[in-house]
């Protein structure tokens, strides 16, 4: 137990210094967890969804307010369409596969929105078990490893800009972690870009979850349910409002070391989200749900990426 505490700081040491890099955070993680074993697993979750919060409000204070509010606006039509269209898909997949009902709705709602954020906000409105919660997670977390590792490669094989690079990551990736840190590699643009489309995204977490509540009502015997709202995304539009409107007083070096410091929790955060997984984990998945979730992340990838080759 000494020994994988001694590793576990070493790695989120490493992590803290430039030399690491979101992917390779990720790496460190998944190395700790399937060779070694992370001696803090049962806290690490808590930790995560904390530190992700926190830098995702802190890139707030490198973006200008009217650039979040045009990326919101102009990409309203292609999010629905997007966003509905996984729903729907993700239930005929999970019809097709005989899925259990509330899984296949966690997985598609993880898949149209933005992941485990996404599943859990709809998982208290369905009423949905543990298990049920589980199977979804990992199935989000394993293709989010994938996309984090495979997306920028993607994106040089096929030249896309950074402009481009941003909205199809924003989209086609689950989490607002991967996202933040495949299009960190890719480039500043991208980062800027897709950090906002993702949280633009995110914002339709808590329709999608009154509407899952409304169809599930009968399930849950007609009682209340409980929906939680990302507040965290008010306080990343707070921080855009602040950069941009900030008095000359205020040294437009103190908003970049605070977007430093942003890429430095969200390559921990990666770390963290590795460290996480298990061979128990990847157990619980089974082959269904994760056929349902590939199905569904190579269809809105590709759907995705054709509407980004018209922006060229």
């Amino acid at each position: 137990m000494l020994q994988q505490k001694v590793v576990f700081f070493i790695f989120i040491i490493a992590c803290l210094t430039p030399y690491v890099s979101p992917p390779i955070g990720l790496a460190l993680g998944l190395f700790l967890a399937l060779k070694i074993g992370n001696p803090f697993s049962r806290a690490v979750s808590r930790w995560t969804r904390i530190l992700l919060q926190f830098s995702v409000v802190l890139l707030g204070f490198g973006m200008n307010l009217s650039n979040v509010l045009k990326a919101g606006k102009d990409g309203i039509y292609f999010t629905v369409a997007t966003i509905f269209g996984t729903l729907i898909l993700g239930w005929l997949i999970g019809k097709l596969l005989k899925i259990n009902d509330k899984t296949s709705a966690l997985i598609s709602s993880g898949t149209a929105i933005c992941g485990g954020s996404a599943i859990a906000a709809v998982a208290p409105a369905i009423d949905a078990d543990s298990e049920e919660i589980s199977v979804s997670l990992c199935t989000v977390f394993i293709l989010n490893s994938v996309a984090l590792i495979a997306f920028p490669i993607i994106g040089h094989a096929l030249n896309l800009t950074e402009n481009q690079f941003g909205i199809w990551s924003a989209i086609a990736i689950h989490d607002t972690s991967s996202v933040v840190g495949a299009s960190a590699k890719y480039g500043s643009e991208a980062l800027q870009i897709a950090t906002t489309v993702k949280l633009a995204r995110a914002l339709w977490i808590a329709p999608i979850a009154l509407i899952f509540a409304f169809i599930y009502r009968q399930q849950n015997g007609g009682g209340k349910t409980t929906i939680a709202i990302p507040w965290f995304i008010l306080l990343f539009l707070l921080a855009t409002v602040l950069r941009t409107y900030a008095p000359n007083a205020v040294q437009p070096s103190i908003f970049d070391a605070l977007v430093n410091l942003a890429k430095t929790g969200l390559t921990v955060t990666l770390f963290l989200i590795g460290s996480s997984l298990s061979r128990e984990t990847l157990r619980k998945v089974g082959l269904k749900p994760f056929l349902q979730g590939v199905l569904l992340w190579i269809v809105i990838s590709l759907v995705s990426l054709w509407a980004v080759f018209s922006l060229k």
